[in-house]
């Protein structure tokens, strides 16, 4: 029992994270119904990290372990499901997020689209519902990743190509010379000192003696 009253279990000798494919932490306040998920998902293989029956003892799981999925009821004691998925998000402690509610209302889906869930399952949940549910929401999980880290790339590198900019016209302006002489005297610099053209420019833009 922790420190909020609420029981909340653990694996013992847990492997390394990078050799589990797909890691899930259920987190619903009736035993049940954590028993019967976690049956369900070893049944297919999934690694069960632990389980929670409060939104406080959630956070701290998906701190802990980093799941792939977490399999988050709505209605529970102390922290709400709901609220406990914003701050997984927030933090990125979690792949994707799976709802478990026994409702299936507009004004909840809308709260769980603003949450940033990956999906909901309305109970009583059957291994037929969940099993498919988890992978589109790890699939989904996975390609936004990806799309995410490709803007990532894109924008640093207009983010490099402005810095470059600007301290080609410094440079310019500095030295009397050509755009083209001015890119050169950079790139010279960068290989001369074995560092980035981005990180040069830097330091020609914060050094007005360059």
């Amino acid at each position: 029992m922790n420190y909020f009253g609420t029981w909340i279990t653990f694996r013992n000798e847990v492997e390394p994270m990078e050799k589990i494919e797909k890691s899930v932490v259920i987190i619903d306040d009736e035993p049940i119904t954590r028993m019967d998920l976690r049956e369900m998902l070893e049944n297919q293989g999934y690694r069960v990290m632990g389980e929670a029956a409060d939104g406080f003892d959630a956070i701290e799981l998906c701190r802990q372990y980093l799941p792939d999925v977490v399999l988050l009821d709505v209605k529970m004691p102390l922290l709400d499901g709901l609220s406990a998925a914003r701050v997984i998000n927030n933090e990125n402690l979690a792949g994707t997020i799976i709802m478990l509610t026994a409702y299936n209302e507009k004004e909840f889906v809308n709260e769980a689209k603003i949450s940033g869930v990956g999906g909901y399952l309305v109970k009583p949940i059957e291994e037929t519902q969940l099993i498919p549910n988890i992978e589109i929401a790890v699939a989904r999980n996975m390609e936004f990743q990806k799309l995410r880290k490709e803007f990532e790339k894109v924008s640093e590198r207009l983010e490099n190509r402005r810095l470059i900019e600007q301290a080609k016209g410094i440079v310019m302006d500095k030295k009397g010379i050509s755009e083209q002489e001015a890119y050169d005297h950079i790139r010279k610099l960068s290989q001369m000192k074995n560092i980035s053209m981005k990180r040069v420019s830097e330091i020609i833009l914060s050094n007005t003696g360059v």
